[in-house]
């Protein structure tokens, strides 16, 4: 997926090549990573809601809805859950044994929120501040107005950074499905097809091949739509001889995800596509040169950068490099000039670069990177050569 925000952070200190040890089996192991991390910040608790670092830590997936969804692991001491009375039975699951707070909707959750911090005792809270939701804040507040509040987004979630082997394999299975599932829609395209009926097609075959969800919506966007990062498949665009067709996709297994973009020409491709696609390969190859165990962020996002900025293309440069990726599609490392963040082993990182003219169109290679003690592993496998398709 284009990356896209996502500024420079340094690692928490409790962050190391270590990590990529297989992830405690008993919960209250799991949950020490976060009762380290609140003295780490000089806070009382961490609070978690329904996202990917609830499920990595209670390894059950609970969805966000009108229903607000908490667990607080507190610096020293167990850890307590604001959970709705009707995912009691759900909870039970996960074998939690510190105090619960449930609500029902007719009584509202107020009252169950102010149990809940009389129970904990905190004046502070790090909390993920892209993922916890305006009204839970809120609810925290009116249970106890004098509550320090910190985000924390980075440094919570960049606990999962480093994958467990049973996390690539995970991803790997998300990366084999999606790659299958884009040959057999590439076999598919022909001339006179819109944009809306290929991304159609794609969806549909990346559940026929094992999908269960997808990563985010597709980008399908050809001619002047690739051109545009964040096009949408147009339902009244046909697609001609000598466009530019890029597919932007991703699936879900196991709870991870997959990112992968390709960039094709249909019937031929021009001088200039064929140069600027040549341009984005040997950008992205320069990142693959430079990565290993140790690399910085900012290395990895120069080596491809330099590339573009060197070619005559360097005024359709866009984006930055890429983004680290796991149970989000977008997650810690961004992948850009500026961020310090040294990668350990066992990071994954999307390497996409892409260069983009508006009004003509664009290119962009996406590769799913793990990065290992001596160098990397590509993930993804589909062919990256310039591609004509004959349709």
């Amino acid at each position: 997926m284009l990356p896209s925000g996502g500024g420079a952070y340094r690692a928490a200190p409790f962050l190391s090549s270590e990590g990529n040890a297989p992830l405690p089996t008993s919960l209250p192991d799991r949950l020490s990573a976060y009762a380290a991390l609140a003295s780490v910040l000089g806070v009382d608790a961490v609070a978690l809601v329904p996202g990917p670092n609830f499920t990595r830590a209670v390894r059950h997936s609970f969805g966000s809805n009108e229903r607000p969804f908490l667990l607080v692991v507190p610096a020293s001491g167990p850890a307590a859950a604001l959970v709705p009375n009707l995912e009691l039975g759900s909870w039970a699951q996960v074998g939690f044994d510190g105090a619960v707070f449930d609500w029902r909707d007719q009584d509202g959750h107020g009252a169950a929120f102010e149990a809940l911090m009389r129970h904990l005792s905190i004046s502070s809270l790090a909390v993920e501040g892209q993922v916890m939701r305006v009204f839970v804040h809120h609810a925290l507040k009116a249970a106890q107005p004098d509550l320090s509040i910190l985000d924390a987004e980075r440094l919570i979630s960049a606990l999962r950074m480093i994958k467990t082997p049973e996390d690539i394999a995970a991803m790997q299975a998300a990366i084999d499905l999606s790659e299958r599932a884009l040959a057999r829609t590439l076999d598919s395209v022909r001339l006179g097809q819109t944009e809306q009926q290929i991304e159609q097609l794609l969806v549909r075959l990346l559940f026929e091949e094992g999908a269960e969800d997808l990563a985010f919506s597709p980008i399908v966007a050809a001619a002047d739509g690739s051109a545009l990062p964040h096009a949408k498949a147009r339902p009244d665009h046909a697609v001609k001889a000598g466009d530019a067709l890029l597919i932007d996709f991703g699936a879900k297994k196991h709870g991870f995800c997959s990112d992968i973009t390709r960039t094709v020409f249909l019937g031929h491709a021009t001088d200039e596509g064929r140069a600027v696609y040549d341009t984005v390969l040997r950008a992205n190859l320069a990142g693959l040169a430079v990565t290993r165990a140790g690399v910085t962020a900012h290395d990895i996002d120069d080596a491809v950068i330099s590339v573009l900025e060197a070619s005559p293309y360097a005024d359709r440069i866009r984006t930055k490099t890429g983004h680290g990726l796991g149970r989000d599609v977008h997650e810690a490392p961004y992948i850009m000039r500026g961020n310090p963040l040294v990668l350990p082993a066992g990071t994954v990182y999307t390497n996409e670069p892409g260069l983009y003219d508006i009004g003509n169109f664009g290119v962009r290679i996406e590769d799913d990177v793990l990065i290992t003690e001596d160098g990397y592993e590509t993930l993804t496998h589909f062919p990256k050569e310039l591609t004509v398709l004959s349709c």
